[in-house]
């Protein structure tokens, strides 16, 4: 299958684990990072046993996200890379801004989501950051990468709109067809002057039932997947190669006889 002209549409970053996303026009990728500051922070729900000073994966259910915690989606955030300062608001509110990188504005954001989360803790939330860590779903650092022919493949299949954030991708690509990311597995693209090898599937979870803008649950994505396309991925993870800076608009393009 043939994929030509496809482009990047537009580009995000999660500056904080189940948080609302940050759109962005461009990003500086350095190989074996993520785009940068994403899932930078986390909120921790019950003690893991975190060591800043010696971070480690972590797997997604020690943290709050929407995966349980659907109410996140209502919130709606902005993140300073500068300074480290996280505004919240909920309702059109402002309901906090702090430095995470201080003790009182990381105790401040607890204070928040002790009240907010409060029926859904295992324990008392914390701020979680590890220098140079990154608390992705998955143990290696990576770009995750969003087929929009896919997403609209799954949007004929609910027969509702599907809005693409629900898959919570960092680049969102138009051009290819439908599922044609998985073919690049194993393989090297290039992102604008940057190259990436395409090194894992995207398997979905519950996540993606939540409207990110309603923060409803409202759809069964992993169940339309597996009823209609026979798989329960959407996306592809990647890793960075080779230094550049993208943006939207670049064009995508497939590295030919690289396994």
């Amino acid at each position: 299958m043939a994929a030509s002209h496809a482009t990047i549409r537009s580009l995000y970053r999660y500056p904080v684990k189940g948080l609302s996303p940050q759109p962005l026009e461009r990003a500086t990728l350095l190989p074996g990072e993520t785009i940068p500051a994403d899932r930078l922070y986390a909120i921790e729900n019950g003690p893991t046993g975190f060591d800043p000073a010696a971070p480690t994966y972590l797997p997604k259910h020690r943290f709050l996200m929407l995966m349980r915690n659907e109410r996140l989606a209502a919130l709606r955030t902005d993140f300073e890379t500068t300074t480290h300062v996280l505004t919240i608001r909920l309702a059109d509110r402002e309901a906090v801004r702090a430095d995470l990188r201080s003790a009182e504005g990381r105790a401040a954001v607890e204070r928040f989501f002790a009240s907010y989360c409060a029926d859904e803790l295992r324990g008392p939330p914390k701020v979680l950051f590890g220098n140079g860590h990154s608390f992705s779903d998955v143990a290696q650092k990576v770009v995750s990468i969003i087929n929009l022919a896919s997403v609209a493949a799954i949007e004929r299949a609910v027969g509702v709109a599907v809005d693409p954030l629900r898959f919570r991708g960092n680049i969102y690509v138009t051009g290819w067809p439908a599922w044609y990311e998985f073919e690049l597995l194993d393989r090297e693209i290039a992102v604008g002057p940057a190259r990436l090898k395409v090194v894992k599937r995207i398997q979905r979870c519950a996540a993606t039932n939540v409207d990110p803008a309603t923060g409803r649950r409202d759809l069964d994505i992993p169940q339309t997947l597996q009823r209609v396309f026979k798989h329960g991925d959407c996306g592809v993870y990647a890793r960075v190669l080779a230094r550049g800076e993208i943006a939207r608009g670049d064009a995508i393009g497939i590295e030919t006889g690289l396994r």
